[in-house]
């Protein structure tokens, strides 16, 4: 019954990590739709890094093995990577998605537990901090990689948003002049409570398997 619990574990991390996916896509490609491209950033990054901190945090706790974040990180990866190669096969650009970047960010938290020899409040506060800062550090190194996401933006219009949210003009700087910093700093300081949550969701889980 051990090795159908495990699976049943592994299994629970497709799901979460698919259906996280789900509802991070948005804002992972938002940005690249829109004429708000750097406030836009620092929403996706705060978002994509408080969604990952909560799942990979709940299923590393609930396993107890370091490198359970990085496998939620990959499959979450493997399955934006479908959606992008769907719209692609439509017509669309290859640079009309860009897959956010969550593996090394998911990499930070696996080793912060380890390192602390599976301590779960340094997972929480150092791990979540880690998450928070280096995400946005990443997938602006992924958007710097790519071609410029306004221009695709204007010759390939999302046929699913309605005329009003389609991209007008160029807004670039109009709030900030530095996203990464703002939404690394924001990151920071929220990714750590919601790590709490996805520690605490661990707690209640075993309770209800109790």
């Amino acid at each position: 019954m051990v090795w159908l619990r495990r699976t049943t574990h592994y299994l629970f991390i497709v799901v979460v990590a698919v259906n996280s996916t789900l509802l991070t896509i948005n804002a992972g490609d938002y940005i690249f739709y829109t004429d708000w491209m750097w406030t836009s950033f620092v929403v996706f990054s705060i978002s994509q890094s408080t969604m990952l901190a909560v799942g990979a945090i709940y299923y590393m706790l609930f396993t107890g093995v370091p490198g359970t974040a990085t496998y939620y990180a990959t499959i979450m990866t493997i399955y934006t990577w479908v959606a992008k190669g769907a719209w692609f096969a439509l017509g669309y650009p290859y640079d009309f998605i860009v897959v956010p970047v969550w593996i090394p960010s998911a990499m930070l938290l696996d080793l912060t537990y380890w390192a602390t020899r599976r301590n779960k409040h340094a997972a929480i506060i150092i791990g979540g901090t880690l998450v928070g800062l280096s995400l946005p550090l990443f997938n602006m190194v992924n958007l710097l990689l790519i071609r410029d996401p306004l221009e695709v933006a204007f010759k390939y219009p999302r046929p699913t948003l309605p005329a009003y949210m389609t991209p007008i003009e160029p807004q670039v700087g109009k709030f900030y002049n530095s996203p990464v910093a703002l939404g690394a700093g924001a990151g920071a300081v929220l990714t750590v409570p919601i790590a709490a949550l996805g520690a605490k969701l661990n707690t209640w889980t075993y309770r209800c398997m109790a």
